[in-house]
């Protein structure tokens, strides 16, 4: 890894938007699934998935099979996390309030679940059961009464079964054997088997992204995900195994995500040099982290902790491990991040799987304005508003103000008529 001062390091990265072609097949994509439904959704499956499927639901025979072939401790594993997961996102659930004024107004907020969420779940290598639990637990517990699941189904016309028995453990309601930008229209136009959603969450690949990106605004999405991102802040009392170890956990996901260490330590940064060498040597996924090593690794080298926090701030990692002598003395440092973690035992992975908190967390920067996962996701809120007649008596004069001072005269005429009434009432008494 390249050691630089942090004078020299430049936090930014670019943001993946797609080629004109990819952006152009994910447009025709979409507008034939919309045209043309389940057809089109047989057409896409049979070309990129090499399979032939009449109907998409996964069945109960095909969960039964699942739970047979996934190992009882990956089973017992998924249900414990989910334990942990939903005892943590539990705590983030909102109530509905009011309040009533002395004068008789009443104002609140009204707390209701979305209906129906579309949640994408990559196939193939990149099948993750741990993502499954973090994407559809905070929505049942947020109220959302049906969870449907999107993934592309394997060579032979199945899904990865510990996607399957997750699932199960998570609450889904229904999973469709469609991937890609296509199940991204399914989910947002309807196809004669699927019936849409109002919010799509999960990652996926390039053309997922940028369907997500383009069916914007039809339906609520989480968020456009880039490649993952470590930042480790250390200094001279880390390990240099574990923020090494650390630094690759998330290099292997993908050869553009980034892996950096922050340090006030020259001869840690150079331990750490080295040991990311050595553990990279028998890494299964290699040729992966070592490319992301390669074009996104870096270790900056800062004179003190205060400048060592001012360069995590400006990269707004998505996760962020604070390797350093009394951490939460510091944690009042950090401004931007998507999760932190605390001292040499709280390893990324610890968040990822089991922890309970969410893995699915900003990047590319917009943990500068943006937050993981949460129930919140699965919400919406109505205002609510039961105006007393006193306080349009004493206030109507100053709305109607307002809206004249913004040109808007219905808008002023809608509470001048009401006052009208209220002072002919008056003047014939």
């Amino acid at each position: 890894m390249r050691i630089i001062p942090a004078n020299q390091y430049d936090a930014r990265r670019s943001v993946d938007s797609g080629t004109r072609e990819q952006q152009e097949a994910v447009k025709a994509i979409l507008a034939d699934v919309k045209e043309r439904g389940d057809e089109a959704l047989r057409e896409y499956t049979r070309k990129f998935d090499r399979v032939e499927l009449d109907r998409f639901r996964v069945s109960e025979e095909e969960f039964a099979e699942a739970e047979k072939q996934v190992l009882p401790e990956v089973q017992q594993a998924l249900r414990e996390a989910a334990a942990n997961i939903r005892d943590f996102h539990e705590r983030q659930v909102r109530q509905s309030w009011f309040v009533t004024k002395e004068s008789g107004t009443i104002l609140g907020q009204l707390v209701r679940p979305l209906k129906r969420v579309g949640l994408y779940v990559p196939g193939g290598t990149a099948a993750y059961p741990s993502s499954v639990l973090m994407n559809a637990i905070p929505a049942k517990i947020a109220g959302v009464s049906e969870v449907v699941i999107t993934t592309p189904p394997g060579a032979d016309g199945k899904v990865n079964p510990a996607i399957l028995v997750a699932a199960r453990i998570a609450g889904v309601d229904e999973i469709y054997k469609v991937g890609g930008a296509q199940a991204i229209a399914a989910l947002t136009y309807g196809t004669e088997q699927i019936a849409p959603v109002d919010k799509i969450v999960g990652p996926g690949n390039i053309f997922v992204a940028l369907a997500k990106r383009e069916v914007f605004g039809l339906v609520s999405i989480d968020m456009v995900a880039g490649p993952s991102e470590i930042a480790v802040l250390a200094d001279e009392t880390a390990n240099p195994r574990y923020v090494a170890a650390d630094l690759l956990s998330q290099a292997e996901h993908d050869p553009m995500s980034a892996a950096i260490l922050v340090t006030t330590s020259r001869e840690l940064a150079e331990q750490v040099a080295q040991e990311v060498e050595r553990q990279l040597a028998d890494l299964p996924r290699k040729s992966i982290a070592e490319a992301s090593i390669r074009n996104n690794g870096a270790i900056v080298l800062v004179e003190n902790l205060d400048e060592g926090f001012a360069v995590i701030n400006r990269i707004a990692p998505e996760h962020l491990e604070l390797m350093i002598r009394e951490p939460f003395m510091h944690l009042g440092k950090v401004e931007n991040a998507g999760a932190i973690f605390l001292g040499p035992y709280s390893s990324e992975p610890v968040g990822d799987y089991f922890a309970g908190s969410n893995h699915v967390i900003p990047t590319n920067g917009t943990a500068r304005f943006s937050s993981p996962l949460s129930v919140d996701d699965f919400i919406k809120k109505s205002s609510v508003v039961s105006y007393s007649l006193r306080d349009l008596q004493e206030n109507g004069r100053k709305i109607v103000a307002l809206a004249e001072q913004e040109g808007l005269a219905a808008h002023g005429r809608a509470i001048a008529e009401r006052l009208r009434d209220f002072e002919q009432e008056r003047e014939g008494k």
